[in-house]
């Protein structure tokens, strides 16, 4: 019997959209580490998501878009669709239905076809790296994702750890080449491990950043404190409006490492998590909520702290990359090599279904295909994993 629980929680998921878009509007994962010194408690049973006793802001920013994907099905067989990236991180699908992915070490980005065909981008550092990012163990170039007027602007986000942290820039697109990336944050503290490193544009067009504790488990809840944290930038990179801590960018605090995060078509923001050695989670995201840690790992029921509407076992997630479709939230899973496919029903979180469990090996990101269809997978082995011929690689998942 699997270990993966749900947590009751006391508000609907529709209540919540509606507070959301006013207020807008591990050794789990990457490293085994020294046991966190959290409480934890064990959750109950699957039951209806909901607000949980975090505290949020209130606004008047409206939703531009709504990002959660139609898609639908179950995952059905892998295929390759390139192969022999080494230690690929985040991938965003371009208009012209190609992969934009990120390899960390390199500190290259790469241009992936449907059909396989892998065509370097040329950024202006030497020898075509992104230029300032420094790798050390899970740092270097990671999150990437696309302006949401991408097709006119051709902006790109890149997050990346440089000598002095991590920073968020944004660089034009022109055909294969990057221009200058130009500085909109920095001053994320960066170390070899727990160190964030997404990127989303949310309903509302703002850019999400998701940051780590750096393994300065206090500064999770130092509001002052860019760590351990979910961020909330405008384009240009200023404090969003309507965030919940005056001119912070901060969104929401008490997070140990968040490396996914995702929307669905009501405007629901879902982000994934590594716990320490006892539970990964999934939390409901609302702005100015408290996820607890290092005060909670998992389900602690303690007021003031929002706990999850689901948790794993630390062997069976470390959860990175996260997508919400129609009907489900996927996350792909590094330690528990697998992805995971969490129901969404009329908000309703259902039980939880695993997939490819061990055809892959670790899976760092998820996005949907292209063609809209299928997922794309990125497979994380050439780093801490056991690399296989073709290793590491992009992988198509048909949803049938």
């Amino acid at each position: 019997m699997s270990s993966t629980t749900l947590r009751r929680r006391s508000t609907t998921l529709s209540a919540l959209a509606v507070a959301a878009l006013l207020a807008a509007c591990g050794a789990s994962g990457d490293a085994a580490e020294t046991p966190g010194t959290a409480v934890t408690a064990p959750p109950a049973t699957p039951t209806e998501a909901g607000s949980g006793t975090g505290t949020g802001s209130t606004g008047a920013v409206q939703p531009t878009s709504l990002p959660g994907s139609g898609a639908t099905g179950t995952p059905g067989s892998p295929q390759d669709v390139a192969t022999d990236l080494d230690v690929p991180w985040s991938v965003a699908v371009t208009p012209d239905g190609e992969g934009l992915v990120t390899l960390r070490d390199e500190a290259r980005l790469v241009l992936v076809s449907a059909d396989g065909e892998v065509t370097p981008v040329e950024a202006t550092g030497e020898d075509g790296r992104v230029p300032d990012v420094s790798p050390d163990g899970e740092g270097g170039l990671l999150g990437v994702a696309l302006s949401p007027t991408f097709a006119e602007d051709g902006l790109v986000y890149l997050y990346l750890t440089t000598a002095g942290g991590n920073r968020v820039v944004r660089a034009e697109l022109d055909g294969t080449s990057l221009g200058e990336p130009q500085v909109l944050l920095e001053g994320i503290p960066a170390a070899s491990t727990h160190n964030g490193g997404r990127l989303a544009f949310g309903p509302d067009g703002m850019l999400y950043v998701s940051t780590g504790d750096a393994r300065d488990q206090g500064a999770a809840q130092d509001t002052g404190s860019l760590a351990g944290k979910i961020l909330r930038l405008t384009p240009d990179g200023d404090p969003a409006p309507g965030n919940p801590f005056g001119g912070s960018p901060v969104w929401t605090t008490g997070h140990r490492n968040v490396q996914g995060m995702g929307w669905d078509a009501a405007g629901r923001m879902f982000a994934s998590e590594f716990g320490s050695d006892r539970f990964d989670e999934l939390n409901l995201i609302e702005p100015g909520a408290n996820y607890g840690w290092p005060r909670v790992e998992g389900a602690g029921g303690v007021e003031g702290l929002t706990d999850p509407v689901l948790t794993w076992s630390t062997d069976e997630a470390s959860p990175s990359g996260l997508l919400v479709t129609g009907d489900a939230v996927y996350l792909a899973a590094l330690r528990g090599q697998r992805l995971w496919r969490v129901p969404l029903d009329d908000g309703q979180v259902g039980e939880p279904q695993s997939y490819l469990e061990g055809d892959l090996g670790r899976l760092r990101d998820v996005v949907l295909a292209p063609e809209g269809d299928a997922l794309w997978l990125l497979t994380d082995n050439t780093f801490r994993g056991n690399p296989r011929p073709g290793d590491d690689r992009l992988v198509r998942v048909p949803l049938g």
